[in-house]
């Protein structure tokens, strides 16, 4: 790399960081200026300031508002509403990018390689957007371009992060958040890369080759590249759209999302580690199509032992086998106390699967306490016992079953989720799933997880 683009790129850098800073900064500004004033600080007027901010700069700072305003309860409705939008709202970036992007991944001529190609994109969300076209064969597609610059910006939010977390911890050691930042850089990183999304496309179209109500694209490698993916197009409607539909209808989206999520981690040790709404959509079946592969993450076979062995222990009661698992886990220094306080987290988390009737997930909580006082009483006791240091492996294994459980909510399915869950684990054999793994990743051009 020469000085200048050196000089470039710290630029482009530091310009980002600027960006971030400034943006955030003024949103906090404003927030304590109404406070001041008597008003709300976290408020509609609030959250139309930070959706605004997050929607220019794009990015992996916005992913973290998505994943926030996915969960019921933890935001006001009137202060999530604006956050929710930015899941597949946010403000596509131009024709001269398009073509600046095209030409560079598939060379000046890249028009011819298509039948049609619309220049206006069709949904954009935080690292990129996407555009409709039609292949020479006749075949539907969609082209997903990557935004400019997102390696330095990944880069800058994950400092930005990693830096709030150690102010974090320098207030409440309560959780040791150091593996948290390196997991979430270590994610937010391979997103970047679209040759690795799209064989996770591939990994996924091998796993849920039985399920006619889950569909996965099928990516196109010669019109692929590192930053763009072309894939298949899917018809569907925004699952979001579904709410208010009837109950059947409801139930049969649900499900779908459930077996798309936890079958891949029963038999093959993988997830989708952001399984906001906006990352599917719904077919006039019932069925859904799963449109994005960006954060997957996967796991050994022992782990995937580990999680179904904590829903064994949790069944029975039994301490012992919790242990054991929350060590499969990765979680250290254990006592029985410690047990103790980590079974109430994962007795809420487990809590729709190991209840075997038809239910809500929150199971007529309200929506506001959802989760907050299981949250807070962990936290305390924690807090007495000395901390703790979760395991990278737990942070988007918690993410997600959260956001999972988000998305149920706002769908208000009514399902027995343990007879759904049973099914997935029913003949466990950690030596069956290590050789399906290992079969099926090969076959995708995935890469074995560490360890495995």
């Amino acid at each position: 790399m020469s000085d200048v683009d050196r000089e470039d790129g710290f630029a482009r850098r530091l310009s980002r960081f600027a960006r971030v800073s400034a943006g955030l900064t003024g949103v906090a500004a404003r927030g304590a200026g109404r406070r001041l004033t008597g008003t709300k600080v976290v408020s509609a007027a609030n959250a139309a300031d930070l959706t605004a901010v997050l929607g220019n700069l794009r990015g992996p700072v916005m992913k973290v508002a998505q994943f926030v305003a996915t969960v019921p309860g933890i935001l006001p409705p009137e202060v999530a509403a604006p956050l929710l939008s930015l899941q597949a709202n946010a403000p596509p970036m131009g024709a001269g990018f398009v073509r600046r992007r095209m030409s560079a991944e598939l060379g000046p001529d890249w028009e011819k390689k298509f039948k049609s190609f619309e220049r206006e994109a069709a949904a954009a969300a935080s690292l990129g957007q996407v555009h409709r076209a039609i292949a020479k064969d006749g075949r539907r597609l969609a082209c997903k371009l990557q935004y400019p610059d997102m390696g330095a910006a990944v880069e800058n939010d994950v400092q930005q992060f990693k830096t709030l977390l150690m102010l974090q911890r320098g207030f409440d050691s309560t959780i040791d958040t150091s593996d948290i930042g390196k997991e979430i850089a270590a994610r937010l990183n391979e997103e970047l890369d679209y040759v690795r999304e799209a064989a996770h496309m591939r990994l996924y179209t091998l796993m849920l080759a039985d399920r006619d109500d889950i569909a996965v694209p099928e990516p196109l490698p010669a019109l692929s590249t590192k930053r763009l993916l072309t894939m298949t197009w899917l018809d569907g409607q925004p699952i979001a759209d579904y709410a208010d539909a009837e109950l059947k209808t409801r139930n049969g989206i649900a499900t779908a999302l459930f077996k798309a999520w936890w079958r891949p981690f029963a038999h093959y040790g993988v997830i989708h580690g952001d399984p906001h709404l906006g990352n599917y959509a719904a077919r006039a079946d019932n069925g859904i199509n799963l449109l994005d592969y960006g954060c997957v993450r996967t796991f050994t076979p022992g782990f995937v032992e580990g999680v179904i062995g904590l829903f064994r222990a949790l069944q029975k009661k039994d301490a012992a086998l919790a242990a054991k698992s929350y060590r499969a886990w990765g979680f250290k220094k254990l006592t029985p106390e410690l047990v103790a306080v980590l079974n109430l987290w994962a007795g809420f988390i487990f809590n729709p699967l190991l209840d075997d009737r038809v239910r809500l997930v929150d199971d007529g909580v309200p929506a506001a306490e959802y989760g907050m006082k299981q949250a807070n009483d962990v936290h305390a006791k924690l807090k007495k016992l000395g901390g703790i240091k979760p395991p990278r492996e737990f942070v988007f294994m918690d993410r997600a079953a959260v956001g999972l459980g988000g998305a149920m909510i706002r769908l208000g399915a009514r399902l027995n989720f343990n007879k759904l869950f049973e099914e997935e684990i029913a003949d466990f054999d950690v030596t069956v799933l290590a050789k399906r793994q290992k079969a099926a990743f090969a076959r995708a051009g995935v890469p074995l997880p560490e360890g495995a």
